[in-house]
Formats: C-alpha cells, sequence, structure tokens
C-alpha cells in the first residue's frame, strides 16, 4: 500500500525558508516520478531519471530532491513569498500525501 507523508510545514516571514519532506513507503521510489504540489498547483517533478523541473513561478527559489536511501522526497523552498502559502503534497501517479501547511505572512 502506498504512503507518502508530508511533514516540514509551519509558520514563516516573507524571504524565511522551509524545508518539507515526504517519506514514502510502500512502492519502488527510486523507480518512480514524483511531485509537489501546493494545493491542486503543480510546484515542482523530480523525475527517476534524475530530472528536475520547476513551475515559473518558483524557479530559482526552490529545490526538489530525492534521497533514495531513505524513500525520501524533498523540497527546500527559499526566499518565500505570501503568495506559497498553501497546503502542500508530495504525489506518485494518483496517489497524494495528506499534505503539511506552509503559511508566510508578516
Amino acid at each position: 500500500q502506498v504512503h507518502l507523508v508530508e511533514s516540514g510545514g509551519g509558520s514563516v516571514q516573507p524571504g524565511e525558508s522551509l524545508l518539507l519532506s515526504c517519506q514514502t513507503s510502500g512502492f519502488s521510489f527510486s523507480d518512480s516520478n514524483m511531485r509537489w504540489l501546493r494545493g491542486g498547483e503543480w510546484v515542482a517533478s523530480s523525475t527517476r531519471a534524475g530530472g528536475t523541473l520547476y513551475a515559473d513561478r518558483v524557479k530559482g527559489r526552490f529545490t526538489i530532491s530525492r534521497d533514495h536511501n531513505k524513500s525520501t522526497l524533498y523540497l527546500q523552498r527559499n526566499n518565500l513569498k505570501p503568495e506559497d502559502t498553501g497546503l502542500c503534497f508530495c504525489g506518485c501517479g494518483s496517489k497524494r500525501g495528506r499534505g503539511t501547511q506552509g503559511t508566510v505572512s508578516s
């Protein structure tokens, strides 16, 4: 059974950073394309071939990465803006976790 558990959300001020983690189990993480979303909006993807893709609004600020030994996906979010506020999910295929809330406000 596929499990995706996000963590790392919190409340920060504009310009600060958050590191999101997604612990996975129940499938072959190293053979899977993974992604992060905020609400229903795509943010970034990490392909099983090692490639990365980003939405234009986060390019240069966010970095997606993965640790195959830990079966964990990460999203380093730097220089956060109020419009980055929302419930962030990691996803694989049609599956996604419950999300972790990140709030950016002054």
